[in-house]
């Protein structure tokens, strides 16, 4: 049970990028978290990467973007430098566990990049960005890591396209309480 107000806010929230909460699109999710402050739960918009996607494709300036995970038998090859590149090609069969996440993008104009994280470099960022993974809470991150990984390895890659301000408004919306409506 959360209060109405955090719920009608992130409700609003979830409408200010047009994105749908909770539905099988997997663009948004409302998620109760318990504030210890107030001695109750309140309700957190929070973005999916899906959504993330929708937000990137809606902006008019990207005509790919994808996120993947990389399993321990896939074939993976990551170049930098002045020509980048990524090769990714999952195996066949016993794929084994997940390794790493990355996330591609191409603009319209012909620009391009991509991110990758390991499986370290995603434990780190959750145990530095998320109170609940940090204290062995449930959370999104105990409940669908791949998603959250995906996510944040979008997030990542995202901050180089060329997007405009909507997704950049959408962005700052994530992971919100706001109760002050």
């Amino acid at each position: 049970q959360t209060t109405p107000q955090s719920f009608l806010a992130a409700m609003m929230t979830a409408a200010q990028p047009g994105v749908e909460p909770n539905t099988p699109l997997g663009q948004a999710y409302l998620i109760p978290y318990y504030n210890s402050k107030t001695r109750c739960s309140e309700c957190q918009f929070q973005l999916g990467y899906k959504g993330l996607i929708d937000l990137a494709y809606r902006s008019g300036e990207i005509t790919m973007v994808a996120a993947y995970t990389v399993y321990a038998n896939d074939e993976f090859e990551v170049t930098l430098g002045l020509e980048p590149n990524v090769v990714h090609k999952p195996a066949k069969t016993d794929r084994g566990e997940p390794v790493a996440f990355y996330a591609v993008w191409k603009g319209k104009n012909g620009g391009c990049g991509f991110e990758v994280m390991t499986m370290e470099d995603v434990r780190a960022h959750a145990k530095k960005f998320s109170d609940a993974y940090k204290k062995g809470w449930s959370s999104p991150w105990d409940t669908n890591f791949e998603e959250m990984a995906k996510k944040t390895v979008l997030k990542r890659v995202l901050k180089y396209a060329p997007l405009k301000s909507d997704f950049l408004r959408g962005i700052a919306q994530d992971e919100t309480i706001k109760t002050d409506i």
